[in-house]
């Protein structure tokens, strides 16, 4: 939170800096090879805060929407979770924030199940009033939305609260989707005849498909969804940082990523909604891809 603000440009050219690179690969297994994830100058919760007063001026009652903003997508990469909240209020929204911790995911990467179990705990106590009203709870980053339906079950075996929780979450694709098959999503999309590469995460893989993503995307008129046959990209949350890990994680993506990335036209657009894939494909490729949030939104007429 302290670096993510006026501090940002400052502290993202010092871990940019080589002798910071290196100290970080000595002290923390970091690879100097990885340039970390700036910081905005901006956090999202910061730019909410100032919208939400404007919004508030304008009236009127409208459905409620929950959206589950995760770390990353708070502190570095705002402008995914702007765009999610103007398309849902472009959709007929008012968005609201639970305030929660993290959801525990990195600690259940690393083993660290006594404080994912106590995240956990905090993110069900946040989200439950509004699952228990029927909102939805909507996630931008795959590996975070999910562990609710999934890693909580486990964690948090014995408190009724985690089903009635989980029923309500929704990755944004599926829920775009959701508002498509209720015959809600009137929203016109300037562009057609698009091109997208779709990239999917593997959480989204395994516990959702990549149908939702493709449906999305295909809300474009004559749309056209390549969606590339890969496995993992090779980041895998704090995976591909790790100095023993580096180079196998850019392996794994030189399999079948980086070269359809590279073979897109500039016509493309690449996609994929996790936040550790589009880092990969930027320091693979050089390349930038966008969230589907990012997608919709530049799209809108609004």
């Amino acid at each position: 939170r302290i670096a993510s603000g006026p501090w940002a440009p400052l502290v993202n050219a010092v871990m940019a800096s080589r002798p910071v690179r290196a100290l970080l690969e000595i002290s923390l297994g970091i690879s100097r090879k990885r340039v970390m994830p700036p910081f905005a100058r901006q956090p999202f919760t910061a730019w909410f805060r100032r919208h939400k007063s404007l919004r508030a001026v304008e009236g009127g009652r409208r459905e409620k929407i929950v959206l589950f903003n995760d770390t990353f997508n708070t502190y570095n990469t705002p402008e995914v979770a702007i765009s999610a909240t103007e398309v849902f209020e472009a959709a007929g929204f008012d968005v609201l924030l639970p305030g929660h911790k993290c959801c525990g995911r990195p600690t259940i990467s690393k083993g660290l199940v006594e404080q994912a179990r106590s995240l956990a705990q905090d993110t069900v106590e946040r989200l439950y009033p509004f699952a228990e009203q029927g909102f939805p709870i909507v996630g931008l980053e795959p590996s975070c939305l999910l562990t609710l339906r999934d890693e909580y079950f486990h964690l948090l075996p014995d408190d009724p609260r985690v089903p009635v929780v989980a029923a309500h979450c929704y990755t944004f694709e599926e829920f775009i989707v959701k508002l498509e098959d209720e015959g809600r999503w009137n929203l016109p999309l300037k562009l057609s005849k698009q091109r997208f590469l779709l990239h999917g995460h593997c959480h989204q893989k395994a516990l959702v498909g990549m149908k939702p993503s493709e449906q999305t995307l295909h809300l474009f008129p004559d749309a056209d969804v390549d969606a590339v046959d890969a496995g993992c990209c090779g980041m895998a949350g704090a995976f591909g940082y790790e100095t023993e890990h580096y180079d196998i994680s850019m392996k794994m993506g030189e399999q079948r990523l980086f070269p359809a990335v590279r073979a897109a036209d500039d016509e493309t657009i690449i996609v994929t909604a996790g936040t550790s894939c589009r880092h990969q494909i930027a320091d693979g490729t050089g390349k930038h891809a966008l969230h589907p949030a990012e997608v919709l939104r530049r799209a809108l007429d609004i």
